[in-house]
């Protein structure tokens, strides 16, 4: 079959086996590799994009059931002709990063988060966050660069 999306912006017509995962095809058809293969049972967030304004685990989600939807990955954050959005910056500047692995699927989860509204503390960031896991931060760098932008946003 055909899909017809829209990936980061950009419209997409690409053949694809309807079972196919989100996930492989963003990575391996369409080269954004910037989402990561993790767990593959939706259980650590390291696939998260966003899906029609919502974010998705992509290794649960095949593509049969994606026709015409508008999918933001971590490569699309930012937007056209920027490196890095204000809560990109927040992550660098707070230290919420620390192997990386996780962090493209947290941002996306946390941008999302942030566009959906979220209170500005930390418990409903953290609440917010749940289905994303990383190994190395212990979440407070996390959830403090989070708050923080939650915080700007909101002025």
């Amino acid at each position: 079959m055909r899909i017809s999306i829209t990936v980061n912006g950009d419209p997409v017509v690409q053949p694809v086996d309807p079972s196919d995962t989100l996930l492989s095809v963003l990575r391996e058809q369409l080269h954004l590799i910037g989402t990561k293969w993790g767990c593959l049972t939706g259980d650590c967030g390291a696939c998260t994009v966003i899906v029609d304004g919502r974010s998705v685990v992509s290794c649960l989600q095949t593509v049969g059931q994606i026709d015409g939807a508008d999918i933001t990955t971590i490569e699309g954050i930012a937007g056209r002709g920027r490196m890095m959005n204000d809560l990109q910056e927040a992550f660098v500047t707070h230290g919420a990063a620390q192997c990386g692995f996780c962090t493209p699927g947290m941002v996306v989860a946390a941008e999302q988060l942030l566009r959906d509204g979220v209170e500005p503390d930390g418990a409903a960031i953290r609440e917010g966050l749940a289905g994303n896991l990383c190994r190395c931060t212990g979440y407070s760098k996390i959830i403090d660069a989070v708050l923080s932008v939650a915080l700007a946003r909101m002025e």
